[in-house]
């Protein structure tokens, strides 16, 4: 490039011109034409540089150390590194051989933890609903509770992992309980139309209330615009599975969708 650069200016473009040309500083186009006028040679002087505190055989060590753990910090990691090779490196040095063997700092994937029973029973419903056609889910209203935070996430623990291997099971953390202090969001959705969100009553869903504030004032209304043909989805939640919502619900005629357990990433919602 700085062949090129010369070369362009030795035709007589300007110096602004051919800075434009390859994107870069005015300075730095000025610079090389100065010191090609004054040297005649247009290549870097490339000195000593800075000595590595790593050699590669130990950035690979260091590359594994994170992968042995990944939810390691690189601070722990050169701690680590500094009792195996009496070596003393700092937490940015971690951070860059971990970058350059591929390894970034991210937040690992959310699950909720699965059993056999719990994947048997997912597989059997979608073979189900597998030839549902769009005029039978257009009948259906997918509806859940969500609890959001109200303050910042203090235990937010990153993993040290590859590109694109977020679902890897190395990189996913199971989970089924989340913090407190927060409020209790209901909604449902369809094809055609939505619920007004709704903020549960001191951020708690009771049986009670899933017919107070949730079935009468919001599902009934979609039952019928809908009519028979509706079909209501919650999931297996123990205030959704009360006698008194099932009554409810048959007294509204409102059919429900079989639910299998543990199954929040097949709502659409």
């Amino acid at each position: 490039m700085r062949g090129r650069i010369i070369g362009k200016i030795e035709e007589g473009r300007k110096l602004t011109d051919v800075a434009r040309e390859f994107d870069i500083a005015h300075s730095v186009v000025s610079r090389l034409w100065k010191s090609f006028k004054t040297t005649g040679m247009c290549s870097r002087w490339h000195g000593g540089g800075r000595v590595r505190s790593t050699t590669p055989a130990e950035d690979r060590y260091i590359v594994l150390l994170a992968k042995r753990n990944r939810r390691t910090t690189a601070l722990k990691v050169a701690n680590q590194f500094l009792a195996a090779s009496g070596k003393q490196i700092s937490r940015k040095t971690v951070a860059r051989r971990l970058r350059r063997g591929g390894l970034y700092a991210r937040k690992p994937v959310v699950c909720v933890p699965l059993t056999r029973q719990h994947r048997s029973a997912r597989l059997q419903w979608c073979r189900e609903h597998h030839n549902w056609t769009e005029q039978d889910w257009a009948c259906v209203l997918f509806s859940d509770e969500s609890r959001f935070s109200l303050s910042s996430d203090c235990r937010r623990q990153l993993i040290w992992r590859e590109s694109g291997t977020a679902y890897r099971p190395e990189n996913i953390q199971e989970k089924d309980r989340y913090p407190t202090c927060s409020i209790m969001v209901w909604a449902g959705i369809m094809i055609n139309g939505r619920t007004r969100l709704h903020v549960v009553a001191n951020g708690t869903m009771t049986g009670k209330q899933y017919i107070d504030e949730v079935l009468l004032p919001h599902v009934r209304l979609f039952r019928g615009a809908v009519g028979d043909k509706f079909v209501f989805m919650d999931d297996n939640t123990t205030c959704h599975r009360t006698l008194a919502v099932q009554d409810c619900l048959d007294s509204e005629g409102i059919q429900r969708l079989v639910w299998p357990a543990c199954s929040p990433d097949l709502n659409p919602i």
